[in-house]
């Protein structure tokens, strides 16, 4: 039988000025992607938080999140580094340099 390390529960508080943010945000670029593609956010050792979008025939983008970067900036960051990749051709690779 496998054993997996358990983590304590968590809770967070949404402020209003949390909300207002999520509601604000605006990707046009990753709602685009994720129709046919998908976005990957977590930890990447030893790289730390990337971000990723690819689909079954590219990866378009890999962010490392920047020290002091929100979750919100990141994402923002990645929609940009998408527009880049399927207006321009350039590819954003953070992970592998």
């Amino acid at each position: 039988m496998e054993t997996r390390r358990q983590h304590s529960a968590r809770t967070h508080n949404i402020n209003k000025t949390t909300e207002s943010s999520v509601g604000a945000l605006s990707l046009p670029n990753i709602a685009e992607l994720i129709e046919d593609g998908e976005i990957t956010i977590g930890m990447l050792r030893p790289a730390g938080f990337v971000a990723t979008a690819a689909d079954e025939d590219c990866s378009y983008a890999m962010l490392v999140r920047r020290r002091g970067d929100s979750l919100f900036q990141l994402l923002a960051r990645l929609d940009q580094a998408i527009d880049k990749a399927l207006t321009l051709g350039m590819f954003t690779d953070e992970v592998n340099r």
